[in-house]
Parts: structure tokens; sequence; C-alpha cells
């Protein structure tokens, strides 16, 4: 693994400048982020040595490095899931080589389900916590200590300074934003009414296909992690409307804005 993470390193090096100081993973729908971004290269995952391929709608497949807030970052527009087939050590794997290309915070983002009945399509939900039992633990195997311990504690697997600053970001631009408990599915199906029934029981405000294992992942290397959920479905709902993905796309690009506003001053800030 550490073989394999020093390759993608030494090529992504090669074309990039000075190291990034922060990380960020664009969920769905969340690719026009980069345009904030002063980009100073783009590098497609399928020229990355042991990179995978993202295959989903919304993912556009590339490694932007650049400047956003007055610091230098690398960005994942387009992340892996479980559900398209992936190892977890390849979902996991630009994580790991984000953290040795120097990076110092990860900041991930998502587009999740509500189950909150307070929740509204649109609402921004900063995660404070989350459960992650029905997803495969990227740790499980033979522990790599170069990268971290065998036994990592989760108790505070999101930064809590972080979120303090970022609600004083979002309150000082009249943002609203929620906060709340996060909970990974495997996907790709949309939830039943009784699973976000079961899921809202659990005491979860939102559930998603993805970011609990980069986020263990980065816990593991000793990562400060921020992330931040739209809501762009609600589960909880009475009747019959059908969830689609285009659906999901849409609310994700409509929030964007306001996601980018606060992950661009708390990058400012770092």
């Amino acid at each position: 693994m550490m073989q394999k993470i020093q390759d993608a390193v030494a090529y992504i090096k090669n074309k990039i400048g000075a190291e990034p100081v922060a990380g960020i993973v664009l969920g769905s729908g969340l690719g026009n982020f980069a345009e904030e971004i002063n980009v100073e290269q783009e590098i497609a995952y399928g020229d990355i040595p042991h990179f995978p391929v993202s295959t989903v709608e919304g993912h556009k497949g590339k490694l932007i490095y650049g400047e956003l807030g007055g610091k230098k970052i690398i960005a994942m527009a387009g992340r892996f899931h479980f559900y398209e087939g992936y190892p977890i050590q390849d979902i996991v794997f630009p994580i790991r080589v984000m953290k040795y290309l120097g990076i110092k915070t990860l900041f991930l983002s998502n587009a999740a389900g509500g189950t909150n009945p307070s929740f509204k399509v649109g609402d921004l939900m900063i995660i404070k916590d989350h459960i992650s039992f029905f997803t495969p633990n990227p740790l499980v195997g033979k522990n790599v200590d170069e990268l971290g311990p065998r036994f990592p504690d989760m108790s505070e697997p999101y930064s809590l300074s972080l979120i303090q600053k970022a609600k004083k970001i979002a309150a000082e631009a009249q943002i609203d934003i929620k906060e709340g408990v996060y909970v990974a599915v495997t996907g790709p199906t949309f939830e039943t009414k009784a699973e976000y029934k079961f899921v809202n029981m659990m005491g979860a405000d939102a559930v998603g296909m993805s970011t609990v294992q980069e986020n263990i992942t980065a816990v593991h290397m000793g990562l400060p992690v921020f992330a931040v959920s739209v809501i762009t479905d609600l589960g909880m709902t009475e009747g019959n409307h059908t969830i689609t993905h285009q659906e999901v796309l849409e609310a994700a690009r409509a929030a964007e804005p306001r996601l980018t506003h606060i992950f661009k001053t708390l990058i400012a800030q770092l």
C-alpha cells in the first residue's frame, strides 16, 4: 500500500507547485464548486497511478490543484463509492494520497437524505458525528503502522474547533445551517420509508452513501476533518414521492454557493 501511495504522490507532485494545506472531497452535484478555485492544474483520475475512476453522474473524476481562500488546496471533483464495486482500500486511497501530498485538514461534502423531521430540501448540515455500522471499515486487515495506530480513537471524528468556526462563518453570512449525525449505508438504492424511520430512531439526522470511510481513514492518519451534508431529499415525509438521482443533483447545485462560502472562508482561516 505504501508503495502505491508513493507512486501516486510522486506523479502528482511532478505536476503541482507548493504543498496543499487542505484537501476537499466534493460530493454529488457539487462539482461546480471547482469554479471558485483558482485552478493551476487538473489531473484526470485515470492518469494517476493506482487511482480508481469515478463512474457516477455528478462526479467529474479529476483532481484539481489550485488556490482557494488564499491557500493552496487539492480537491477531488468526484469521489468513489462502495456501491460502484470498488474494494474499500480503493475508495479511501485518494485520502491517503492527499495526506502524503501534505494536507493538514480534510474537508468532506456529500448529498444526503434528511431523516430529521425539521429539515427541508436544500438545508446544509454540519456533520458532528456519524454511525458507520452498515458499511465496511477501511481499517480492517493488517494495520499499516506508517499510516496510523491499530486502534484509532474516534471520540472526535469531526473537528470541534472547525465546527465552531464554521457556525460563526455561517451566522455572519446569515446562512441557516443545521448540525447533526450522519449514517452511512452501502446504496445504491435510496432508503425505504421503514429504513428512513429506523435511521431516525437510531439518533441520526441524515443518511447517505459515502463520507464515513474517508473520515475514518483521515482520523487514522491524524488529519482533522470538517464535513457538511447537503440535504437533497426527505425520507420522513408523507405520500409516495419518488426520489431520483437527478433531483439530488439539482438540490445539491442549488445549495452549492452557501457551502462554497463556508468552505472558502474556513480554509482562509487555516
